[in-house]
């Protein structure tokens, strides 16, 4: 069976063990799995080809790019029917127009790649992950991520025109159209960023631009309570407008954290607090008029008494020491060992009453939780994470992991919320969507399932398509 495989595509073909374990086991190393194959196409034909190629075999397709996914999306099950389908051999820019603003990209393009090619042409791809080293294009459009620059510029849903993709029957869909406007019909293009795979496989995009910054300058503040956060938040909107391109939210917990697994990152306050924020401001005039901007904002903070400590980094370097505090969060989370994560929104006024309440509800029935709190304050994306003290054993939070679970998105459904801001529903939370989503919304959603994949061969048991 496997013969007629090797011959329906272009492109690598992995059938031994160890080959394919890289691609069978998740970035957490929480899920691993078992597959037939593990391809990796050259061409959106070659991939079409093994979808036609599953669907003649009885197999099932799960789609993969960096394979840096936080919830299990891209991780195939234990039953062996799956063929990985990676992404990274298709990792081509097709095309920039720097007048249009556009960039066509493969799927197997690396985030990181791709901005620097933007910045070679002048011009910015504003989408920033800690992964962007490693992750793909196509997983960030998968799961429609967010990262630090959401506030100015949105989730990656907003910042890709169209797509290219191949459809759970085989067939090749060209949406690659690098327009603004376009009211000629539904938006196909949408039902695929976010859908896990679960609908079809991306395999290249066209993706928005913009004119690169002359500054980038950023803030690192020591604030009491989030209240204080939220105003300062209030006062650089007002001050900074557009130029407001990042304000992220850090517990002292987290610092502690960072500077436990990694000791040799600088701290850049002469003081501690109970919570820390950090501000970027992108302008196109440069360096004086990004570093008067965020100046205005401190000393009126200053004078409100909203923070207590702050300083602004002096030049790139000390930008990405600051920025190294927030990015190594996820790595030192995992070098210290188990730990609960959430990834959630709530509207942004909420922030403070619901991280009081969560975190004492928490902290009343689990005395040795350690409460890891950080995120994007400025879009309302929470990680709210929850680790062992120090004495406190891994196999102890496995077994509280679900009540901690329902406390946690109880408390989210109350606000308004939702159980996944940025990372994906994928095995993590599948079946935890059932619990707060109305009947309506879940009957439409098989509908569309039904509808684009009815043989259910793309990436099941992820997401909504498990559901």
């Amino acid at each position: 069976m496997l013969e007629t495989l090797r011959s329906a595509f272009a492109g690598r073909l992995l059938l031994d063990d160890a080959e394919k374990a890289p691609y069978l086991t998740d970035w957490r190393s929480k899920w691993t799995g078992r597959a037939l194959a593990v391809v990796q196409p050259d061409s959106a034909a070659d991939v079409a080809a093994v979808v036609r190629w599953c669907i003649a075999n009885d197999a099932v397709v799960v789609p993969q790019g960096g394979n840096t996914g936080m919830s299990g999306a891209a991780t195939p099950d234990d039953s062996g029917r799956a063929v990985v389908v990676s992404l990274a051999r298709m990792n081509r820019i097709r095309d920039l127009d720097a007048i249009n603003n556009t960039m066509t990209v493969e799927a197997g393009c690396v985030l990181q790649s791709i901005q620097e090619e933007a910045e070679r042409n002048d011009r910015l791809f504003p989408l920033s992950l800690s992964a962007e080293g490693s992750c793909m294009i196509g997983g960030n459009l998968s799961t429609n991520a967010g990262g630090v620059g959401v506030l100015r510029f949105g989730n990656a849903r907003d910042l890709c025109l169209g797509l290219e993709v191949v459809t759970a029957e085989g067939e090749i869909w060209n949406g690659l159209r690098g327009l603004r406007k376009d009211n000629s019909g539904y938006d196909l293009r949408d039902l695929f960023i976010g859908a896990e795979g679960t609908l079809g496989i991306i395999t290249a995009a066209t993706l928005k631009l913009f004119p690169l910054p002359r500054a980038r300058l950023c803030a690192w503040a020591s604030v009491a309570n989030v209240d204080d956060a939220l105003a300062i938040l209030a006062l650089a909107q007002q001050k900074i407008g557009a130029r407001l391109t990042a304000f992220e939210l850090m517990s002292n917990n987290c610092v502690d954290l960072l500077l436990e697994q990694f000791p040799a990152l600088r701290w850049p306050t002469s003081e501690r607090s109970a919570w820390y924020v950090l501000l970027e401001v992108s302008d196109p005039d440069g360096d004086i008029e990004a570093n008067a901007a965020l100046e205005s904002v401190l000393e009126l903070a200053f004078e409100k008494s909203l923070l207590s400590d702050a300083t602004i980094a002096t030049n790139l370097s000390q930008t990405h020491e600051f920025w190294a505090l927030r990015e190594n969060m996820g790595e030192a989370q995992v070098k210290a060992g188990k730990n609960i994560k959430h990834d959630i929104s709530v509207p942004i006024s909420k922030f403070p009453s619901f991280i009081a309440a969560t975190n004492a509800l928490i902290e009343s029935q689990f005395s040795d939780a350690r409460m890891i709190v950080f995120g994007h304050l400025g879009d309302g994306n929470l990680h709210y994470n929850v680790s062992p003290k120090t004495g406190a054993t891994g196999e102890r939070f496995t077994q509280i992991e679900p009540a901690i679970n329902r406390i946690v998105h109880d408390a989210v459904d109350a606000c308004g919320g939702s159980i996944s801001a940025e990372h994906g529903l994928g095995v993590l939370r599948r079946n935890e969507a059932l619990r707060y989503k109305s009947d309506v919304e879940m009957k439409l959603q098989r509908a569309i399932k039904h509808a684009l994949d009815p043989r259910g061969i793309m990436n099941p048991g992820k997401g909504m398509g498990a559901v």
